[in-house]
């Protein structure tokens, strides 16, 4: 299986299945000299772990990763970095069934057609528990950032849940923290809890909106043709287990409005260039304006589910199928500190490019 690698500069491999010993993740092209250490990584990927809240998949991981190389005495050292999450919680036995029969909405039947062979235990690569290794490879590209952009902050959050969306009206950062679903909006996540708890219960499954915000990024990221920052966060996102579906600020939105709506006016302020708007989700042409970098993503229904399900087996045969295990009834809880992860990764590649190309900081000046 080829194309297991993302990035220009800042480069990520994961590898690894979901039933298998370990999952895990290298690193290559992160400077040297940037303070790193396990525990780092760790607060990340404790938001991402399965078995936080009777929300998310009952499977119990601690997700605790291991740096086995590039890094010497709490410092990188410029050499890939190779990191390592053992699984622990694994009952392939759950998923006998599905090596003869393909799961509708998984990629079962994709990749027997591709491959001939595949890992049915929890879908293998295409297991979400390959994220886990983003998130580390992420927590990394966070310590970068520190060093790089210290005024840079990636923030993820749910923004809808099914046909229940937020009021952007009761939008609070400060809540983001303090309820399951990494919503800014306390009455939504009042409502979700009961949605969301009767279709777990019924073992059936809903979709979620998540929006990722990267506030403080410099202008000048990204390039005007084939490295747009926009083209590379899209496919980071598109990329997620679940996703079908990106937008850039107000993205599909745009369609409906005029061109005297959606241009964001441009005037001199105190420190430069001010925008009076923000439609453009913080790129124009590609490269980033330094208002905050909007981006969207659209994670569908967990297609594991309990209600029985047409499909065939690998003989040829009609038959139906229940998906057992332990499984998220909405798959886009655990997707926040997913993006977000894939997010830093993408602007710290894009940092790493246009100093490489241009050195620091945006070349033209205004005023």
């Amino acid at each position: 299986m080829s194309l297991n690698t993302f990035g220009h500069l800042f480069r990520i491999t994961t590898w690894g299945e979901s039933h298998g010993p370990a999952i895990g993740a290298t690193v290559d092209g992160c400077p040297p000299g940037v303070t790193l250490e396990a525990a780092m990584l760790q607060q990340w990927l404790d938001r991402r772990k399965p078995g936080t809240s009777k929300f998310t998949t009952q499977r119990r991981e601690a997700d605790a990763v291991e740096i086995l190389s590039g890094v010497y005495e709490g410092q990188t050292t410029g050499t890939p970095i190779q990191m390592m999450i053992r699984n622990t919680d694994q009952r392939s036995k759950d998923y006998g069934e599905i090596a003869e029969k393909f799961r509708p909405g998984h990629a079962d039947i994709t990749y027997h057609l591709k491959y001939g062979i595949r890992d049915p235990r929890g879908g293998g690569r295409s297991s979400a528990r390959e994220t886990a290794s983003r998130v580390a490879a992420g927590g990394v590209a966070r310590e970068v950032l520190k060093t790089l952009a210290p005024g840079l902050s990636i923030t993820g959050y749910m923004v809808q849940m099914g046909p229940h969306a937020i009021n952007r009206a009761r939008f609070d950062w400060d809540q983001i923290d303090r309820n399951p679903f990494w919503t800014p909006d306390a009455a939504a996540a009042d409502l979700w809890a009961q949605y969301l708890d009767d279709l777990r219960k019924s073992g059936s499954s809903v979709g979620a909106v998540v929006e990722v915000v990267v506030r403080g990024a410099p202008a000048g990221l990204g390039a005007p043709v084939y490295g747009k920052l926009d083209t590379d966060l899209a496919a980071a996102m598109m990329s997620i287990n679940a996703v079908k579906g990106v937008e850039i600020g107000e993205g599909m939105a745009a369609a409906a409005l005029t061109g005297e709506a959606n241009a964001d006016e441009i005037r001199m302020g105190p420190n430069g260039p001010e925008y009076s708007s923000n439609h453009a989700g913080g790129i124009l042409g590609g490269i980033s304006t330094g208002q905050d970098i909007v981006v969207r993503f659209a994670v569908k229904p967990t297609s594991s589910i309990l209600t029985p399900r047409k499909t065939v087996t690998k003989s040829g045969e009609n038959t139906e199928i229940v998906t057992k295990g332990r499984h998220d009834p909405c798959v886009g809880i655990r997707a926040v500190p997913v993006g977000e992860a894939m997010a830093a990764c993408v602007i710290l590649d894009h940092l790493l490019l246009h100093r490489a190309q241009v050195g620091d900081g945006p070349r033209g000046v205004i005023g």
